[in-house]
């Protein structure tokens, strides 16, 4: 009997596995998203990094400073105050501030990272977290680039009421300002990605949405860590799991990202962010890898096989024709099921994400060449530019910034 006979079976019973842990993170994050939250309210300080002026700047800024949560601290930083981000900044706070629950705002200013040690946007969180008054609580850290709902703070903080998590965590998804084929790409790439996240130790906490408690950022040892790092969420995240905290998964704080790129902006983006982690979290890049072979080669070798057994009239047919006909269905329903949970997290942004919706279903096949072209680009090489800044990656906690 031959060797793909067996191969054929463990494929066929792999795919119902698969898709059931995508269904229960579907029914995770949607019951989670409808449960009303308690009044956790921890003394909070959330920063904001900011470079340069995004789309829709403003617009997310503000919503900063629209959180019903009534004891948080609202901090902005920038590296320099010739940042254009600087002045749109305090704009925003001389008409906001007064109006908003926060207790204090303030803009920081943090200056150049040293040459040869953490990113800029570390660098600009350490300069904050030393500047921490006493009686504060909980960091939440969050992108300049992101649109968040006015309960997104108190979301983010309540799951760490409960000591065995160590960090809180919501994420992205990606709502396209332009339906060209690359950003389509962009979100629908992103949403494979994003579908991993649930009720499992295998989540990571994403930067740009995300709280820790200070006794437990200073416990791991990130205020040491940190000043070596490029990464702030996976250098966290395995500080947090090596210290046997668990990462929390918020599906309420997945958040938009109005986008619009170009392919050669996919291109460089997706590289950065898996050779990042390559670098950072090297199991998670190698299970993207076999996992993104695996189910390409399920669907289209099977199909293949299927091909060749109907033209020799194998006896196993049956068999080898059922291998892509699952990795088909199962694919094709996991896009329907994220597709489905974000329709009814991100409600305001429906209409919005139609193209996007259409594009990550009946595409799905081919976005699974991008994602494996684009991890394996980042099999190679260790620099990467990120935010016009050059850096040259030797370790999880030893980066240098080669310059602009």
């Amino acid at each position: 009997m031959d060797w793909y006979y067996y191969i054929a079976w463990a494929a066929i019973f792999s795919q119902p596995l698969f898709l059931l842990q995508m269904w229960r993170n579907h029914r995770y994050a949607l019951a989670k998203y409808k449960k009303k939250r308690g009044l956790f309210r921890p003394r909070t300080v959330l920063i904001v990094p900011c470079k340069g002026v995004d789309a829709g700047f403003e617009r997310n800024i503000a919503a900063f400073f629209g959180q019903d949560y009534e004891n948080y601290l609202l901090w902005f930083v920038v590296a320099e105050k010739s940042d254009p981000a600087y002045d749109r900044l305090c704009r925003v706070k001389d008409t906001l501030a007064e109006h908003s629950n926060a207790q204090s705002v303030r803009i920081l200013v943090a200056g150049q990272a040293t040459p040869g040690t953490c990113s800029q946007k570390i660098h600009n969180l350490l300069h904050c977290y030393r500047h921490l008054p006493d009686d504060i609580e909980v960091m939440a850290f969050a992108d300049s680039d992101i649109c968040i709902t006015a309960d997104w703070l108190s979301r983010l903080v309540y799951p760490l009421r409960r000591p065995y998590y160590g960090v809180s965590s919501g994420y992205r998804w990606f709502v396209p300002r332009q339906n060209n084929l690359a950003t389509l790409a962009l979100s629908a790439i992103n949403a494979k990605i994003a579908q991993l996240l649930g009720d499992t130790s295998f989540n990571l906490a994403w930067g740009g949405s995300m709280a820790i408690r200070v006794d437990v950022f200073r416990s791991v040892g990130l205020d040491k860590t940190w000043h070596k790092a490029l990464s702030d969420d996976l250098s966290l995240s395995g500080a947090v799991k090596r210290a046997k905290m668990k990462v929390a998964f918020v599906p309420a704080c997945f958040v938009a990202s109005y986008e619009q790129t170009t392919w050669r902006q996919l291109i460089e983006f997706g590289r950065r962010q898996f050779l990042i982690t390559r670098i950072n979290a090297p199991g998670t890049w190698w299970f993207g890898l076999l996992s993104c072979l695996f189910s390409i080669l399920g669907l289209w070798a099977g199909a293949a096989l299927a091909l060749y057994a109907f033209v020799t009239k194998d006896a196993n047919l049956l068999l080898y024709s059922a291998v892509p006909a699952l990795f088909f269905t199962s694919q094709f329903t996991r896009a329907i099921l994220r597709q489905r949970t974000i329709a009814k997290i991100l409600k305001k942004d429906r209409r919005r994400m139609a193209a996007a919706r259409a594009a990550d279903i009946w595409l799905f096949w081919l976005w699974s060449w991008l994602l494996l072209a684009l991890i394996v680009a980042s099999a190679f090489g260790r620099t990467i530019c990120w935010r016009g800044i050059r850096y040259r990656l030797l370790g999880p906690d030893d980066t240098v910034v080669v310059g602009p």
